[in-house]
């Protein structure tokens, strides 16, 4: 009888010890942000917060024009997840409720873009860009992939689950536009599945490296990824600056996962169960 209280325990100790061992590096990314570079390098390391967070960020703001940045990512986070969110959605319903010439052929095309490595669109999406002119223009950043083969995937298997195709034609025999019952019908059936999609979107759109490090060039441009890079220097790095920059651009991420979180694994799992 006195088994299962003990495993219990265990796998919450066990539990408990990976959710620290995750958490560590956040939190020291959020105590070095608050010391000088060489209270960083002291041993033993500060274990807990200082006074140097105005200086470190005074620095950082020295450096890069840091704010400009943040919201240069904000933008362009916000833009490729509504540009995602409308083209997916359209293309998944398209592919779950409607009939056309082949159909599973282009559904099997959409899906084998994601056999692709990313870093082989690397040079045809510069040369795109840079054909229509769009090098150091955050339009480069949120177009390209508006309509990605995961996105269009997750809303065909959604609208599939979520969306009965009895009601469709009941919203046509009324006379409802096509745009109409996509609108008004299909999209709040949806909303798990938007939100995760919204989610992933966001948070891949906010951390993107490659694609800022390919197209932009000024550093007015840069999103944060890219801006925090630029700090780095073989010799002379600023890593209070650096672990302040990297704590700011964290925050928000944070934040909307602690929000988002049910809503995330609860659009992962629609369909999952029935």
């Amino acid at each position: 009888m006195q088994v299962q209280p003990l495993s219990r325990l265990s796998a919450h100790l066990l539990v408990g010890l990976g959710a620290l061992l995750m958490l560590a590096p956040f939190y020291f990314m959020f105590v070095f942000a608050t010391h000088s570079r060489t209270e960083i390098f002291s041993l033993p390391p500060p274990l807990f917060f200082g006074d140097d967070f105005v200086t470190n960020l005074a620095v950082l703001t020295d450096k890069l024009p840091f704010w400009r940045n943040l919201g240069m990512s904000l933008y362009v986070a916000l833009a490729s997840t509504l540009l995602t969110l409308l083209f997916c959605s359209m293309g998944g319903y398209a592919f779950a409720m409607f009939e056309f010439r082949h159909k599973n052929a282009l559904f099997a095309l959409v899906m084998a873009t994601m056999l692709l490595p990313s870093f082989m669109n690397m040079i045809p999406t510069f040369m795109i860009m840079d054909l229509l002119g769009w090098i150091d223009q955050p339009r480069a950043l949120y177009i390209p992939g508006a309509a990605s083969a995961f996105g269009i995937f997750l809303m065909r298997q959604s609208v599939a689950a979520a969306v009965p195709r009895d009601l469709i034609e009941a919203a046509r025999m009324d006379g409802c536009s096509e745009f109409g019952i996509y609108w008004r019908i299909v999209l709040p059936l949806l909303k798990p599945a938007l939100g995760t999609l919204g989610l992933i979107t966001f948070i891949a759109s906010w951390n993107n490296f490659i694609g800022p490090l390919v197209v932009m060039r000024s550093p007015e441009m840069y999103t944060l990824p890219l801006a925090l890079r630029s700090l780095q220097s073989p010799v002379n790095t600023e890593w209070g600056a650096l672990m302040a920059a990297s704590a700011i651009a964290t925050l928000p991420l944070l934040l909307l996962f602690m929000v988002s979180s049910r809503q995330l694994i609860s659009g992962l799992t629609a369909g999952a169960v029935k």
